[in-house]
């Protein structure tokens, strides 16, 4: 099963015009003052039950307010913002910057602001998202209270920009701010009168959010006892077997009841649907790691939901024209234009510890027989050692020393088979120093799971993407790219027009057969965000 083209449409639910929508100056805003009534101070919000655990002293914000010298208008909205909360960081958690704070980054146009205050929030929001600087935060840090606060007066501008309504209501309670039972949070979503306004991705998960609503309502389904090393196909007859119909049947993979204990025809094709819906190999084969995915509860595949709705709220809106999306979880790359999809193919992502990151770009240039620039925490951790036990180490592996920066060598590995970049790279400039690149490891491929790089994405076949973003280029045939890939001299291409890029943590979804589409949270970004949202996470 394929991830849904609507993945790529808006979230957010507040009619976002553009895919990356540009922010207006506040200049206007600033000298326009529109009675605002402030929001009363929501005191039910406490330590105990905060979707983040640190809190603002009203005077950080009174401060904030004068130092910036908002107006009233502003002022209000933004006391306002913060009383909904009863002065809970919005953007922070003691971890760091939150989901939301990442999501909002990849929505935001920062580049169309070019004061100092947002260069100033640029150069600290990098340090945060790429471990340049502690992750953990503190109320006590100026820096933290600063950048929260910027961030919502960032937030209130775009808000206010892209908004008909110029309300603060939908505002305040864009982010999280309580903790709730899963079964009430997922009745709040389903009763709320404008989910007609959010997007194509997130209204397509209403569906099975309600059907497995009432699922966990009526009792789910029993737990099949889960033996090592199982292994059941067509033909066998077990009394496991009619468990597996008894559980399949309630989520309709298999379509009529069937109660013996032999592996059928039926069974076999709802084994493949199930399997296929996990991010497995469709092989008709029950085994213990399938029946694990079958023992997950209702209420389990509720709460899963509700944490992927909340993220597709924050996804940039689709273009008109060309884009690239990645779904991590899914381990899949896309090339969609317009409402036709292009292309897929498999992609190895980063592992665990060294995650790939959700945001958006801008792809704009093709390297041919790259270089590999080494980052830092590679040649720190992995490099230096090396060296220290073999002087030879670099010749060996190909790399030199191009210089020095910050007391480390720097290091690149020359172009050839021994590249881990393979033979062609494509650029999307980013703060996480992340990009599409061919592999010398093919054999990743050929896995269901595929986290293993140090956060840069490979693909399953870079030869077609290159020639897909240089076919309205006529110097770039066919057979001058595949020379340029295997020429050994390094080789900058830039793309015309340049095509957005999406990368998205998805681990349920609605694919465009209409299928709940699963996979496994291979961050624990669910588990976390689950212990946020949730009283009673599972």
């Amino acid at each position: 099963m394929r991830t849904n083209k609507s993945l790529l449409l808006i979230a957010f639910g507040l009619c976002v015009s553009s895919y990356s929508c540009k922010n207006k100056s506040t200049d206007k805003q600033q000298e326009e003052t529109i009675a605002i009534t402030i929001t009363p101070r929501n005191t039910l919000v406490t330590p105990a039950n905060a979707y983040n655990d640190l809190f603002l002293d009203t005077s950080d914000v009174t401060k904030f307010i004068a130092k910036q010298k908002l107006n009233d208008t502003l002022a209000n909205r933004l006391r306002s913002f913060y009383n909904a909360r009863n002065y809970e960081f919005a953007w922070f958690d003691s971890h760091g910057l939150n989901e939301q704070a990442y999501g909002f980054r990849s929505l935001y146009d920062y580049s169309v602001d070019t004061s100092e205050n947002n260069k100033s929030l640029e150069y600290r929001l990098d340090a945060m998202m790429t471990g340049d600087s502690d992750s953990a935060a503190s109320r006590r840090d100026a820096d933290i209270v600063k950048t929260e606060l910027q961030l919502t007066q960032r937030f209130i501008d775009y808000y206010l920009n892209i908004s008909a309504d110029k309300t603060i209501d939908g505002l305040e309670h864009a982010v999280p701010a309580m903790k709730e039972e899963i079964m009430k949070k997922a009745a709040a979503v389903l009763d709320n009168k404008k989910k007609d306004a959010v997007n194509n991705t997130y209204n397509a998960l209403l569906k099975p959010l309600q059907k497995y609503m009432d699922i966990a309502k009526k009792g789910g389904w029993d737990t099949i006892t889960v033996e090592k090393k199982t292994r059941y196909k067509k033909g066998d007859s077990t009394a496991l077997i009619a468990w597996v119909k008894k559980r399949l049947l309630i989520t309709g993979e298999l379509p009529e009841k069937d109660t013996s204990i032999v592996f059928n025809d039926g069974l076999e094709n709802a084994v493949r649907l199930f399997e296929g819906t996990h991010g497995h190999t469709p092989k008709g084969v029950i085994t213990d790691t399938l029946l694990r995915e079958m023992n997950m509860s209702a209420i389990q595949l509720v709460q899963r939901m509700l944490i992927n709705l909340e993220r597709m709220r924050w996804a940039p809106q689709m273009p008109e024209g060309r884009i690239i999306l990645v779904n991590i979880p899914e381990f899949a790359l896309y090339v969609w234009n317009g409402k036709n999809k292009e292309f897929d193919m498999p992609v190895v992502v980063g592992k665990e510890g060294k995650s790939t990151t959700m945001f958006s770009g801008n792809l704009n240039q093709i390297v041919f027989s790259p270089y590999w620039n080494l980052p830092n925490s590679i040649v720190r951790e992995e490099i230096l050692p090396a060296m220290a036990r073999n002087r030879n180490y670099l010749s060996r592996k190909h790399m030199e020393v191009t210089g020095e920066r910050n007391g480390l060598p720097v290091i690149r590995q020359l172009p050839g088979k021994d590249n881990p970049l393979g033979r062609v790279k494509f650029l999307f400039p980013n703060s996480f120093n992340i990009y599409f690149h061919d592999t010398n490891q093919k054999y990743l491929f050929e896995k269901d799971q595929r986290a293993y790089s140090h956060g840069c994405i490979r693909l399953g076949d870079p030869v077609r993407l290159a020639n897909y973003l240089l076919v309205d280029n006529s110097t770039w045939t066919p057979e001058k790219i595949d020379s340029a890939m295997n020429s050994g001299k390094e080789k900058y291409v830039k793309i015309k027009d340049p095509v957005p890029v999406l990368i998205t943590y998805y681990t349920a979804w609605v694919d465009e057969g209409g299928y709940l589409q699963l996979r496994e949270d291979i961050y624990d970004h669910d588990a976390y965000t689950a212990s946020k949202l949730f009283t009673d996470s599972k």
